[in-house]
Formats: C-alpha cells, sequence, structure tokens
C-alpha cells in the first residue's frame, strides 16, 4: 500500500509541476501512467512449442525458433499450405545457455522454404504440439511494416500488441530492447510467451538495445541464442547488425552496442552492404537501430551522437529514406536531416521507442522545439509503413487510447531514389527549400 500511495504521489506531483510534459500537440490529452508488469507461464507439457517466433532469410525462405523445456524434442518443423497437411519437412539445429543459476530449455532453429510469396502456410514445431499458421510477405509492393520499439511485457505492452495485430501487416520491425529482462533470465522465456500469438504468424526482424545487455559478464548471451537473425546471409559476422530485403525494401539492422567507428567490423560491413544496393531493383532503404541519433527529448539526450557522427555520411551519400530508432519512450518525427541541418537528400529520423517498456514515458522535451522536429509525442503506440510502390510510400504513428489505436501523426514519402536532385550518391548537398515539400 506504501508503495502505491509513493507512486499516487509521484504522478500527481509531475501533472502539478509538469502539466505541459503530460499533455500531447492534442492538448485535451493527458498521458496514462505505466502499467504493470505482465510474467507469462507456460502451461503445455515439456515438448510442446513455446515462445515461437518466425524470421525472414533470404527472398523465400523463413527461420522458426522455439524453446522446449525437453531436451529430446526434435529440431524439426512440418508444415503446408493445407491445415493438417504437412508435405514440406526441414531440420535444423538447437541450442542452450546458463547464467548463474538459470538453466534455458531447448532453443531450436529451423530454416524452411522455399516458400510462395503472399502465402498461408500451415506449420507444426518438434513434430507434435498444436498447429500454427504464417503468411509469407508479398514478392512485390505493396509491402506494410508494423514498427514498434522498447516492447517489454506490461499492459501497455498487451495493448500495442492488440493494436498491431487488429491490423493486417507483412513484417514486424523492432528497433531493440525486446523483453527488459536486464539479465533475469525468465523474463526472456516470458516474453517469448507474450508475443507467440502475433510473432508466430509474421515475420519479426529486431535488433538489440541496451536492456538486451546481460549485467555481468557483459554481453548478449540471451539475445543471441533465442533470437537469431539473419545476419550471415548478409555477409555480417555479428547477430547485432545486419540486413534483408523484402518486396523493393533493403532494410538495414544496425547495432548500437557494437563498435561502430571507422576501423569496425560494423562499419565495414555497412560500407559493403549500402554499395550493393541497386535501387533500380530496391527503390526504398529503410534502417533501423536504437539510440537516436536526432532526439529533443531530455532522455538519453546524446546517446547516440558518436554513433551518428561516425556513420551518418554513409547514410547520406546512399540515400536512405527512412531511420527508425528507440531507446527513447516516446514519438519523434525529424524532417529529413544530415548533419544537424535540414536536408532534403537526408533521411526522415524517427525515435519510436513508446511500445509499452515498464519504465513508463519520457515526458520531458526541450522547449522551444528544433525547427528540425515537426512532431512529438509522449504517448504508448506504434508505427505503420506503408510502401505503396516504387516512389511513395505513407507513414502512420498510432497512439494507443486504451482500448483502440489513434492515427496522431500520418504523412506521404517520397523515395529519394525517384528524386533527381538526390539521384546521385555522390552528389554535393542540395539546398533545403524543398525539404518540407514531402511533409
Amino acid at each position: 500500500m506504501e508503495k502505491l500511495y509513493l507512486h499516487v504521489f509521484s504522478l500527481l506531483l509531475i501533472i502539478c509541476l509538469f502539466p505541459q510534459h503530460l499533455k500531447s500537440q492534442d492538448d485535451d490529452f493527458v498521458r496514462q501512467p505505466p502499467r504493470g508488469v505482465i510474467f507469462t507461464h507456460h502451461t503445455g507439457s515439456d515438448e510442446d512449442p513455446q515462445q515461437v517466433h518466425i524470421s525472414l532469410v533470404g527472398k523465400d525462405h523463413m527461420k522458426m525458433s522455439w524453446v522446449t523445456e525437453s531436451m529430446h524434442v526434435k529440431s524439426l518443423v512440418e508444415y503446408g499450405k493445407v491445415s493438417g497437411i504437412y508435405d514440406g519437412k526441414a531440420t535444423g539445429e538447437h541450442t542452450s545457455y546458463k547464467y548463474f543459476s538459470y538453466s534455458s530449455g531447448k532453443i531450436h532453429h529451423v530454416t524452411i522454404g522455399p516458400l510462395e510469396p503472399a502465402t498461408t502456410y500451415f506449420y507444426r514445431c518438434g513434430g507434435s504440439g498444436p498447429e500454427f499458421s504464417l503468411k509469407t510477405p508479398p514478392q512485390k509492393l505493396p509491402l506494410e511494416f508494423a514498427v514498434a520499439g522498447d516492447l517489454g511485457q506490461t499492459e501497455w505492452t498487451k495493448s500495442t500488441l492488440q493494436h498491431i495485430g487488429g491490423m493486417d501487416y507483412d513484417v514486424l520491425l523492432l528497433p531493440g530492447d525486446l523483453s527488459y529482462a536486464n539479465s533475469h533470465q525468465p523474463l526472456w522465456d516470458s516474453f517469448g510467451r507474450i508475443v507467440e500469438p502475433y510473432a508466430s504468424k509474421r515475420p519479426w526482424m529486431v535488433t538489440e538495445g541496451n536492456h538486451e545487455i546481460e549485467s555481468f559478464p557483459p554481453g548478449f548471451m540471451a539475445y543471441n541464442a533465442r533470437w537469431r537473425m539473419p545476419y550471415q546471409e548478409s555477409g555480417s559476422t555479428s547477430n547485432l547488425y545486419y540486413s534483408f530485403e523484402v518486396a523493393g525494401t533493403h532494410v538495414i539492422m544496425l547495432g548500437s552496442y557494437a563498435e561502430f567507428d571507422a576501423e569496425s567490423d560494423q562499419y565495414k560491413w555497412l560500407q559493403a552492404d549500402l554499395a550493393k544496393i541497386d535501387r533500380k531493383v530496391t527503390p526504398w532503404v529503410v534502417v533501423l537501430l536504437h539510440a537516436p541519433w536526432y532526439n529533443t527529448n531530455t532522455a538519453h539526450k546524446g546517446e547516440g551522437e558518436s554513433m551518428r557522427q561516425a556513420m551518418e555520411e554513409l547514410l547520406y551519400k546512399a540515400r536512405v529514406d527512412v531511420v527508425f530508432a528507440g531507446h527513447v519512450h516516446a514519438y519523434e518525427r525529424f524532417t529529413r536531416v544530415y548533419n544537424n541541418e535540414a536536408d532534403p537528400c537526408g533521411p526522415v529520423y524517427m525515435t519510436i521507442g513508446d511500445g509499452g517498456n515498464r519504465e513508463g514515458l519520457a515526458l520531458m522535451f526541450e522547449d522551444p522545439a528544433s525547427p528540425l522536429s515537426l512532431y512529438r509525442e509522449p504517448s504508448f503506440g506504434h508505427g505503420r509503413l506503408r510502401i505503396v510502390n516504387e516512389t511513395h510510400a505513407f507513414w502512420g504513428w498510432h497512439r494507443n487510447n486504451d482500448s483502440n489505436s489513434v492515427v496522431k501523426d500520418q504523412l506521404w514519402l517520397e523515395s529519394l531514389s525517384s528524386s533527381k536532385a538526390c539521384l546521385h550518391p555522390g552528389n554535393q548537398k542540395v539546398g533545403s527549400s524543398s525539404v518540407n515539400d514531402e511533409l
């Protein structure tokens, strides 16, 4: 009861002292407080698959990942286009790990395919247990991404996931901070169970955040064992950064917590990866990372600056269209930017670390706002990026309003590959007079 009084008192104090920080750009909407952490338990048998999630591998394969408490279950996936009829079969690999007194279950990774685009498949993991279904992304545009960062596992997380699942999408992108385990390994299991109803149906492509790091010894043991992304297919040597392509869109997942200076493996990999992109074939380029390079919130101010200084020029010369970040527990959208100036050939930067984490919202924005920041709001929610065709995409940010999701920010984007002024990566900076034309 004492903790409840302290929580209520703290919230009332914030409302009294900083009411401007609890309101969005809608004067009548007041921020709601953090909600409790959800911890889920496995209710099936030791042999039953749990924490099932899928990810893209190459142009027509998918990786199925799951955990069993039993160490005797085979790493096997059976699949087909008709429920209960499995004419495809694939085997894979497994791993497990120990962290002090915690021992993980058997973690399975099996790649299936080739799969047909925009097709529903039914599958079963481990040779028994429940049947799951998935839908593969389309081969051609249009394509829709759901984007959510800093998910965690709270009642707000549950709300965000319900809103995401309430409308169809093709791929989910998550710019770091998945489980908020913070070395407490059972939270990884709980998180996997919470997201399974969604992550088992559509591919989830993720990159790491600071809450994925084990405190001692520092590292990404659990993350790398459980959420294995297709890094080798893109020439990366680390699960912390990689890229993939889907339906005319090249997506790059950068690692804010891997080395990124000009002599680092990540920098050299990014340089080579960007050089391979053919914008005539792949007109859209999207980048995700965790710590934002542009941020007018007082939370985590400047934490992405050294990475920006090291890598921003690479993204600018490659004419990257959009950069999504997490880390800051709020939503913010910038105009097209390069080197802290408005530039029509720079990416649109967005912070979307508002998925539902247990730490609550980052309420404090700098005042006055930077002219580069076009929309900012400390609310939980998620985003939708619909790549409509080779030249245009539509972005919408959806605020969580309890039982429903409300679109509060939206705009049309034009691919930089279709811009005559920005067409050639070697161009010098052009004037900024038209930087807000598309916005």
